[in-house]
């Protein structure tokens, strides 16, 4: 059985653990709980360990259990749900109208779909661009050239808030090859930053590479099966 609140402890350790080799505040480096085919039960334990941030690859899936959480009293303080799967455009405005961020943005048109299916008494949807810094052609995201580009379409559009950027490495043993790709990501963050002052997310790293992640600078590890358990 799956104990989420020791998992918890484990992954909190590891990322002060990655922030200290590199003299970070742990503070510094927030924790996305990856909530993607696990049952309400799992997430309500995560809660309970003091998790608020929880995200989810699948728009139907992901739908369901903010409705079902939202009826659950259990759950007295908010959850802020991201969706960090790939988005497609017949499914943007499940997503505009139920979660607080979306973190896979690679096109221009589907941040505008967002933008205009975001309900007007919401809060702004916040938002980071998915970069592709493998180049791997089974990935989703905006190239390194283009980014700063679509960087600047999603920031004039009213009902979107520009926050950040996300990647997923390609899965390799050579660290150096890893972490090259970080720290390139990292460059494009820092650059984002001078122009854009609400971007403060930089959202890199998983339960295998969340120490390279961190030593690269990330603001936000994406955890899954280090919290939950394999995948179902």
């Amino acid at each position: 059985m799956t104990n989420i609140f020791e998992n918890i402890i484990c992954v909190k350790q590891k990322i002060a653990h990655a922030a200290e080799q590199v003299q970070r505040e742990t503070a510094q480096i927030q924790l996305l709980a990856v909530s993607k085919t696990k049952p309400v039960a799992l997430i309500k334990q995560a809660y309970q360990a003091g998790l608020r941030q929880f995200g989810e690859n699948y728009v139907q899936e992901g739908f369901e259990k903010i409705q079902q959480i939202q009826r659950d009293s259990d759950f007295d303080e908010p959850i802020y749900w991201y969706f960090i799967g790939p988005l497609q455009s017949n499914k943007t405005r499940l997503v505009a109208e139920n979660f607080d961020w979306v973190q896979s943005v690679d096109r221009f048109k589907i941040a505008q779909r967002l933008n205009d299916q975001r309900p007007i008494e919401l809060p702004k949807l916040n938002i980071c661009l998915q970069v592709n810094i493998s180049g791997e052609q089974s990935k989703s995201g905006t190239t390194l050239s283009q980014v700063i580009e679509l960087a600047s379409q999603v920031n004039s559009l009213p009902r979107l808030k520009l926050r950040g950027i996300m990647a997923i490495p390609e899965k390799t043993e050579n660290i150096d090859l890893l972490e090259n790709q970080f720290k390139a990501l990292h460059n494009i963050y820092k650059k984002l930053q001078q122009c854009y002052p609400d971007i403060d997310t930089l959202s890199m790293g998983m339960s295998g590479d969340l120490q390279s992640a961190i030593r690269c600078g990330s603001t936000m590890v994406r955890i899954g099966s280090d919290i939950f358990g394999s995948r179902n």
